[in-house]
């Protein structure tokens, strides 16, 4: 994707992330795993951040991701999307496991 700027900013505490690929992988005997056998990997970069949610008291609670972030989430977190061609998820700020 390198320095294409996307125009789309999420709502309340969602997140776009870019899965990060995975290297190729192979077994102990030396057999590489073709990708339609793998996994998707569960690493991606944040391409995207909302403003956060409001609280029931009315303050807002920031998102505690950053655009850039390398970040883990749960195997089946988020909505897959496409923009030109790229894919991309769509997921809630708690779907996050961990920053890396």
């Amino acid at each position: 994707m390198g320095a294409k700027k996307l125009n789309i900013k999420p709502l309340g505490n969602r997140v776009l992330v870019k899965r990060l690929e995975e290297e190729m992988q192979k077994t102990a005997g030396g057999i590489i795993v073709p990708d339609t056998a793998k996994e998707k990997p569960q690493r991606g970069k944040v391409m995207a951040t909302g403003p956060g949610k409001i609280s029931d008291e009315g303050k807002r609670i920031d998102v505690e991701v950053s655009v850039g972030d390398e970040v883990l989430f749960g195997k089946w977190s988020g909505s897959e999307i496409t923009i030109d061609g790229d894919e991309f998820l769509f997921m809630k700020d708690e779907d996050i496991l961990a920053i890396l």
